[in-house]
């Protein structure tokens, strides 16, 4: 079979990519989504402004872009990742140079109507970049030396504008995410063994700058370590957020307390109740069930994510979707982790349920890539 045969039967038109659309994971995402819509209307008091209604307009634009994406054959997306990436990049740079101010980090562009976070995007044109280039390599040069330091400088230079802002949870993720495509690409594990061995080497050293003239990391991320290590150190200052995050988890029990009828929320106890602890606001008033809910949505989008990489049989494909799917695990796991003192505070938004624009309409695209793949797989 001839590349065009190949490309014309591997691309419905029309009426059959709406038909071929991965109605499931749409449902999972809406679902996820009015989740959150009915924790912003809570901790607003029972109000839609100042945030549910922000939030649903931006859902609906975000659905918007994820179709348009889906109906663009996966190929498009694999031959403009460099520029995709590149864009996100230059975008970076412009936030260093002109971006705006807020809480102490300089990580927005002000578009009028929204505030846009480059960072939220490079997540995602990495993985795609990082795809694109184990789609080009040949398998077999996947561990070379050579072939491997290329992506590795692919991630480490949004990462390093990402940690100039500061915004320490984000160049985590970059990391995370560019360091799982490498793996599911091939790479062998010995690099990612040395690389493991330089992390304990750098968490020493982040340790050992403390109080010198090379300090490695912000005051406040030091205050950060310190209120995970020992909350109760400083329970109205910098283990306030843990400290009552965790009383908000704990009361709830297992039903909760009934919708609307969260006291940490809802008399302010809470700090960042909307964007980074609204995970707590969920727990306190549905409980364990309420959240071991929103986990089980969390964990089926996941398998479809990944039902769709194993049946595509395009490299691009399959690496993108799984890069995609490690993302949106990084996202829940590392929030839900923090808000419940297992991991540091470091502004990691609950995907699709925290109040904010960038990161909804991006992982959105991204969900339109693993909708343009498996519309778009040979049949």
């Amino acid at each position: 079979m001839s590349f065009l045969e190949y490309t014309q039967k591997a691309t419905p038109t029309g009426l059959r990519k709406v038909i071929y659309l991965n109605w499931a994971l749409i449902l999972l995402v809406s679902t996820v989504a009015c989740v959150g819509f009915l924790m912003l209307y809570s901790v607003a008091g029972g109000s839609l402004r100042p945030w549910a209604a922000p939030q649903m307009m931006r859902f609906g634009l975000g659905i918007a872009v994820m179709l348009v994406v889906a109906m663009v054959p996966i190929w498009f997306w694999r031959n403009v990742s460099a520029v995709a990436y590149g864009l996100s990049v230059l975008l970076l740079l412009f936030v260093e140079l002109f971006g705006t101010v807020g809480m102490g980090a300089q990580r927005w562009i002000d578009l009028g109507f929204m505030r846009l976070q480059p960072s939220e995007l490079t997540k995602i044109t990495l993985v795609m970049l990082l795809a694109a280039y184990y789609d080009w390599l040949d398998v077999r040069k996947t561990s070379r030396p050579l072939y491997v330091l290329m992506p590795l400088v692919l991630i480490l230079i949004p990462v390093f504008l990402t940690l100039r802002q500061p915004d320490l949870g984000t160049a985590i993720l970059l990391m995370a995410g560019g360091g799982a495509v490498m793996f599911l690409a091939g790479v062998h594990w010995a690099y990612f063994a040395v690389v493991i061995a330089a992390a304990g080497g750098m968490v020493t050293a982040v340790f050992t700058s403390r109080g010198t003239p090379w300090q490695l990391l912000q005051d406040y991320q030091y205050r950060r370590i310190d209120t995970f290590l020992d909350p109760s150190s400083d329970p109205l200052g910098a283990g306030y957020h843990i400290t009552q995050s965790q009383i908000a988890l704990g009361s709830g029990g297992w039903t909760g307390r009934g919708f609307m009828q969260g006291t940490q929320s809802s008399l302010n106890f809470l700090p960042e109740k909307h964007t980074d602890f609204i995970f707590t606001t969920l727990a306190e008033e549905f409980g364990f069930v309420g959240g071991a809910s929103l986990l089980g949505l969390y964990l089926l989008i996941l398998v479809f994510c990944v039902w769709t990489a194993l049946q595509t049989k395009d490299r691009f494909a399959s690496l993108v979707t799984l890069g995609v799917a490690v993302t949106f695990f990084l996202y829940f796991s590392i929030n839900m982790a923090m808000v419940m003192g297992l991991a540091p505070v470091v502004g990691v938004p609950l995907p699709l349920v925290s109040y904010g624009g960038s990161a909804m309409l991006v992982l959105l695209a991204a969900f339109g890539l693993v909708q343009s793949a498996h519309i778009h797989r040979p049949r």
